[in-house]
């Protein structure tokens, strides 16, 4: 089935997709999540060169907990800077790291090293509030919003809600609970931010491709998907990211220039 591409909107490309290194997973799934600064910053600095063109990293304790402490994210994204990391970096805000929509307003506030981007649930309360704040503070947003899931409506009517008023300092972070081309459909009444396509496990790699069709840009990483797409168990970000880059390139829309 063919698939009209998304509107043309800024940041948009799928080629170097954006890599999850770690998300929520726990180091009881595998060696190939990293989770101390040095083991996250080695992990970054290899997707990077196997193609990743942005980071994301979910910062945790000592014990392996999700934080957004600013003693906890400072160093992480430090580690990752200091080893020669220089594609964007961002953190997602969430319910995971911190509760209350109150004390994610006040963790983000009190950050002393700011990542380049933020991403902020609108299927969580106090979102387009958070938003906000981190853009007061320079920092990028990324507004996710799961499509097709549980959630259901509520939370693209709230990023709807929330008046975009610079489009090119946000970018919808969609994630397809399948890889319903509808679904992708629907974004082409939205305002005009550069959108990235991404699904979990089971739906990753169906919406990857699908992505590439549709010339949005990508996810992939440990993050979300811990087995590559002949289903044998991926050893490390990097190669997901491999992976990935192969499969963009392989489902990419035929265009005159490439011919």
């Amino acid at each position: 089935m063919a698939v009209a591409p998304v509107a043309s909107r800024p940041g948009g490309s799928a080629s170097a997709p954006l890599v999850s290194l770690n998300g929520a997973r726990g180091a009881v799934e595998g060696s190939a999540v990293p989770m101390s600064p040095q083991d996250l910053a080695e992990a970054a600095l290899a997707a990077v060169a196997a193609g990743a063109g942005e980071v994301r990293v979910s910062p945790r304790t000592p014990c392996g907990r999700q934080s957004l402490s600013p003693r906890v994210v400072g160093p992480v994204l430090e580690a990752l800077r200091g080893t020669g990391v220089r594609v964007p970096l961002s953190v997602p805000v969430s319910v995971g790291a911190e509760p209350g929509p109150a004390g994610r307003l006040e963790r983000v506030r009190s950050w002393s090293v700011l990542p380049d981007r933020a991403e902020v649930s609108f299927a969580e309360p106090g979102a387009a509030e958070l938003a906000e704040a981190l853009l007061a503070r320079g920092v990028l947003v990324d507004a996710m919003v799961p499509l097709g899931g549980p959630a259901g409506p509520e939370p693209m009517a709230r990023f709807l809600a929330w008046p975009v008023r610079a489009p090119g300092r946000v970018r919808l972070l969609a994630e397809l609970a399948a890889a319903d081309p509808a679904l992708v459909a629907g974004l082409r009444g939205l305002p005009p931010v550069a959108v990235v396509l991404y699904g979990r496990e089971a739906a990753a790699w169906p919406v990857l491709r699908l992505a590439a069709r549709c010339g949005t840009g990508a996810r992939t990483g440990v993050g979300d998907v811990l087995r590559l797409p002949d289903g044998r168990p991926a050893r490390s970000n990097a190669e997901l990211v491999a992976a990935a880059r192969e499969q963009l390139e392989r489902h990419a829309p035929v265009t005159a220039a490439s011919r």
